[in-house]
């Protein structure tokens, strides 16, 4: 006796290209992505483009390069519905023939109506389905000049249950359910019946997705019912709040994930900070993508809404960036030391990254402290000047740089030792040459490690540094 395969998973993220690809939808994705990997199953895009008066080319590209930014490239797609137009109307004229849909005329004003008297009464506001046909019924006469919506013939008896993957069992009696419109009168098909038809057609067999769709949901199991299919597993994955607890929106953060690039946050630290959002394994914080899949599963997705925390990102992200090699940040840093107007060839980069990498939380924080070796160098203020550059630190100064123009090798290790010569030769402590020693080097008074920072700069800068203020021991 054989046993049936099990069909493969596939799942998908369908976001509607009317912005850009925010943080919720970018989480949506991550854990679709991830329930289809860990399955080794299908993860596919669908970009549902059919509002028109929103939906924009800019928006499309600004989800894609979200997408492609996260490393999260489907297997499948994208497929745009404005291109499976033809599909839909096919599928409706299938369902006003077998009766399962049918064509309404009343008016939006009559609807409104409708949805008053009940309101009026104490009832819930919804059509009353007046040209819905049943046995024996007459309907009324077809009104001159209206152009009918569509309609589909909901169940009115017993109730549309399934078992959530996060949220458990769920049941919504089919009585408080509207006879939805699934093409208006132009013809053109309304989302909800455009996604069971995608769902249907791509063979989706589980959706993750917020749960501002949870009402969604028996309507579209009751469409793909009437049209003989079986309906996907769902699961609503509670929403993110701000750090105020109220509903994330741009004011927390909630803009593009792009943006997170340009602030200079890592992908994998956002695919490890959005992971945790709202699904968990165990106690860990810190997991590689790899770990992600392996140990994704719906059973650990939180029942309860997660909270952005913008300071656990910059934590999570300055893991990420001490853990990369110092090649990989130089490449990404390049670019933006650039954009604030550096050069990035004037110093090994790698080396300067490696000298700031452990106090950096973003790529940007790195740029700007390379500045210091990659920007133009302007001497210290005056005022700077005058309050640590005095008659004692000149001397001092002057004996530093006449001992380190003879170093054999100009090395972290061989700067060090003359820097603790220096100190017990004169008898002072680190502050009396390290600050005047940065302030006539750098024009700064704060840097990182003076030994680092002088071997970066190398001996002809320094040498040449010094030498301009023309220090006499």
């Amino acid at each position: 006796m054989t046993t049936p395969a099990t069909p493969i998973v596939r799942t998908r993220f369908a976001p509607s290209p009317t912005g850009y690809l925010h943080l919720g939808g970018a989480r949506t994705a991550l854990f679709s992505w991830a329930y289809a990997r860990h399955h080794k199953g299908v993860f596919i895009l669908r970009i549902e483009d059919t509002d028109l008066e929103r939906s924009t080319p800019q928006a499309v590209q600004a989800i894609l390069d979200g997408m492609a930014w996260l490393d999260m490239q489907p297997d499948e797609g994208p497929f745009y519905q404005m291109k499976r137009m033809d599909r839909y109307r096919e599928v409706i004229a299938r369902m006003l023939k077998d009766g399962s849909a049918y064509h309404c005329y009343s008016t939006p004003e009559e609807v409104q109506a409708m949805r008053d008297k009940a309101r009026s009464l104490g009832r819930k506001p919804r059509y009353d389905g007046t040209w819905r046909p049943e046995r024996g019924k007459v309907l009324p006469a077809i009104p001159a000049g209206v152009r009918p919506v569509v309609r589909f013939r909901n169940p009115q008896d017993g109730a549309t249950a399934w078992n959530d993957l996060i949220k458990g069992p769920i049941s919504i009696d089919n009585a408080e359910l509207d006879d939805l419109i699934i093409a208006r009168p132009d013809g053109t098909p309304t989302y909800n019946f455009c996604v069971v038809v995608d769902d249907w057609d791509m063979r989706i067999t589980h959706v993750l997705r917020g749960d501002d769709h949870v009402n969604n949901t028996p309507r579209q199991i009751n469409i793909l019912r009437a049209l003989g299919a079986t309906p996907p597993q769902y699961g609503h994955v509670p929403m993110i709040l701000g750090p105020d607890g109220e509903k994330l929106s741009k004011r927390h953060g909630a803009v593009s994930v792009m943006e997170y690039d340009k602030a200079g946050y890592l992908p994998e630290a956002m695919i490890n900070y959005l992971a945790r959002l709202g699904w968990s394994h165990g106690d860990e914080e810190i997991f590689s993508r790899e770990q992600l899949v392996e140990w994704f599963d719906t059973h650990n997705l939180s029942k309860s809404a997660a909270q952005w925390d913008p300071k656990k990102l910059n934590w999570v992200n300055a893991h990420y960036i001490k853990q990369s090699d110092n090649d990989t940040l130089a490449r990404l840093v390049a670019p933006r030391i650039e954009k604030l107007g550096g050069n990035p060839t004037a110093a090994k980069l790698d080396d300067v990254m490696g000298l700031l990498k452990d106090r950096a939380e973003t790529l940007n924080q790195l740029a700007e402290g390379a500045m210091l070796f990659c920007g133009p160098y302007t001497r210290a203020s005056d005022e700077l000047a005058a309050e640590h550059l005095t008659p004692e630190a000149q001397v001092i100064l002057a004996d530093f740089a006449a001992q380190a123009q003879a170093l054999p090798a100009w090395t972290t290790e061989a700067l060090s030792s003359l820097i603790k010569a220096t100190l017990t030769k004169h008898n002072i402590k680190m502050g009396k040459l390290g600050i005047p020693l940065r302030v006539a080097v750098t024009g700064e008074k704060h840097t990182p490690a003076i030994d680092a920072v002088l071997t970066i700069l190398g001996r002809d800068t320094v040498l040449k540094r010094l030498a301009e203020y023309n220090f006499q021991p």
